[in-house]
């Protein structure tokens, strides 16, 4: 684990493997540990970057209202800090809306993209206040009922973030370790470890009533792999479709019998498919 001094705060990032560069971006209210189940496969065959958003895990987390612009300028600083001038990018859920203004702002620092269960905005909050202000309250909610018990957290989320049947081999076997990666347990025990504020719920929050850049998405010209799960209740496939058909340059593949937690429940899958993907 290291720290970057980037546009005036720490970034904590990690590094694992040689070879072409990657940078994941993980969600919201999330960190890079978040990447559990993409670390080891990727690290494989390319030098494999995860890092804390400003805001969450070990990075620095100023009290401020944070912007697209603040949080792509921060990939930007820790490429200049790590002398990466290229790299392959992969963003999930916000981190994937984070990706689609980076490779929109810097095209020359993107190889190929890569938008895991990402939309170009969260139905009923881009520009709703409303919708912000629910989606917000949600993930207030989530946070403190965190606070009281982990655990009840974590099984209240898995009905959101798993596919049912993927939720019952959760529930019943806590301990057994999916792909030989990571447990039910594992996870609940990860969500007590560096967790978000509330502030630092609202400070993300605010990202989101300006993430909407439909209208510029056909300005992206890099070879895009888009990612939809089939029963994605967060970042629904078919708004991932429209993605797919603004983004010239881009394929689609949608992971079926999934949730929005694809990434850890279909990990073999998922990584194979962004290899193969990223190595063509």
């Amino acid at each position: 684990m290291s720290f970057a001094e980037v546009n005036g705060i720490k970034i904590c990032y990690e590094i694992y493997g040689d070879g072409y560069p990657i940078i994941l971006v993980h969600g919201f209210g999330s960190k890079k540990e978040s990447w559990i189940a993409q670390v080891g496969a990727l690290s494989e065959h390319f030098r494999v970057i995860r890092f804390d958003n400003r805001g969450a895990g070990k990075s620095d987390r100023p009290d401020e209202s944070l912007t697209l612009e603040i949080l792509i300028d921060d990939i930007k600083g820790l490429m200049d800090f790590l002398k990466i001038e290229k790299t392959h990018i992969i963003g999930w859920s916000l981190g994937g809306m984070i990706v689609q203004h980076f490779v929109l702002k810097y095209p020359e620092k993107v190889n190929r993209l890569v938008l895991i269960n990402a939309v170009f905005k969260i139905s009923g909050v881009a520009g709703d206040t409303a919708g912000l202000e629910a989606y917000k309250q949600m993930r207030l909610n989530d946070l403190e009922l965190r606070k009281r018990d982990p655990a009840e957290a974590f099984w209240t989320g898995a009905r959101i973030n798993y596919y049912i049947k993927f939720r019952k081999q959760l529930e019943a076997n806590p301990k057994k370790k999916f792909h030989g990666i990571w447990s039910a347990e594992d996870l609940i025990k990860e969500s007590t470890i560096d967790p978000p504020t509330d502030r630092d719920i609202i400070n993300q929050a605010h990202a989101l009533n300006i993430h909407n850049p439909l209208d510029r998405l056909s300005e992206i010209k890099n070879k895009t792999l888009i990612l939809a799960a089939s029963h994605d209740r967060i970042c629904p496939k078919s708004v991932a479709l429209e993605v797919h058909e603004k983004i010239p340059n881009s394929t689609l593949k949608v992971i079926e019998k999934a949730g929005h937690h694809s990434p850890r429940s279909r990990a073999p899958e998922i990584n194979q498919i962004i290899i193969d993907f990223l190595k063509d």
